[in-house]
């Protein structure tokens, strides 16, 4: 494995462990003393302040890629923040993980076959394939058994999930860096947010959640709003959309051990059987057990 696999490797999973926390921390925030809105703000207008000299230096729009950069926007901008927020109102965390992490993968891998015409190879086809094993579980249980209102919350999820693709498809196409796209998308995302977010935010302060919001400061806008992002789009650039997008399929493990201790929230068979099946499904769509197995690297 080269230096460059490595990093791409080393920054992904560093990306997964941090996001595997802001699935159960934003649960946490917007069944609390926070609302989606309050919460995409803090995660969008954090960054956008601390890379404000980024857009001094490159502008704020990418001349000739604005197709592309919409897709960016949607994918990993408000969009994509306030309908996973209120899609976590209604499901649990360990449906979280499954549904977002467990889905958006496939609709990579096949955005990604269509478009560019990728060769997944017959080991990545059965990981996705495995992943939507672990999607199926958890929206037939969901069917069965489950509330309008937790469908509501998975249908929610799996457009999250359709809207983070598109993002991880298109950031390639757009001819930026990681810090720079995380500056672009964090400025139009606080611009568009600013108006409905301030006002939840003002009014949780005022009513002592300072303690959540300060949490929520932290793991939004630092952790998952800058590092996190900036470390998945320098996966993008060294693995390739479609194995980046596999190991995001680590976060429903991280996610619902985390949840455990607190939300208690303790998952059901369905749930458990949709994380390890996405588990499973990501070491094999990766492409890293063929770079362990081959002498030569997985194309």
């Amino acid at each position: 494995m080269n230096n460059s696999r490595a990093l791409g490797y080393a920054a992904i999973i560093s990306a997964v462990t941090i996001w595997g926390a802001w699935v159960a921390l934003t649960r946490y925030a917007v069944i609390g003393s926070l609302t989606p809105a309050s919460v995409t703000l803090l995660r969008v207008g954090i960054p956008a302040l601390l890379l404000a000299p980024v857009l001094f230096r490159i502008g704020v729009w990418p001349k000739g890629k604005t197709v592309p950069f919409l897709f960016c926007i949607l994918g990993a901008g408000v969009p994509f923040l306030l309908i996973i927020g209120n899609g976590m109102r209604y499901a649990p965390t360990a449906d979280v993980g499954p549904m977002v992490p467990g889905t958006m993968p496939l609709i990579v891998a096949l955005l990604s076959v269509i478009l560019f015409k990728e060769k997944l190879g017959w080991m990545r086809a059965l990981g996705f394939a495995l992943c939507a094993a672990g999607v199926l579980t958890i929206v037939g249980r969901s069917v069965l058994t489950s509330s309008g209102d937790t469908s509501f919350g998975h249908l929610l999820l799996i457009t999250a999930a359709f809207c983070w693709a598109c993002y991880t498809v298109a950031f390639r196409h757009v001819g930026v860096s990681a810090i720079e796209m995380a500056a672009l998308v964090s400025f139009w995302s606080a611009l568009a947010i600013l108006p409905f977010g301030i006002p939840p935010l003002i009014e949780a302060w005022s009513k002592g959640a300072h303690a959540d919001i300060v949490v929520q400061a932290i793991i939004q806008g630092l952790g998952s709003g800058l590092i996190a992002l900036v470390l998945y789009n320098i996966g993008i650039a060294r693995l390739g959309a479609s194995r980046a997008a596999a190991f995001v399929a680590l976060v429903p493990a991280l996610a619902t051990v985390i949840a455990i201790p607190l939300l208690k929230e303790i998952p059901d068979l369905a749930s458990i059987i949709g994380v390890v099946a996405t588990g499973a499904g990501v070491l094999l769509a990766s492409g890293v057990l063929n770079e362990f197995l081959s002498k030569k690297p997985a194309p």
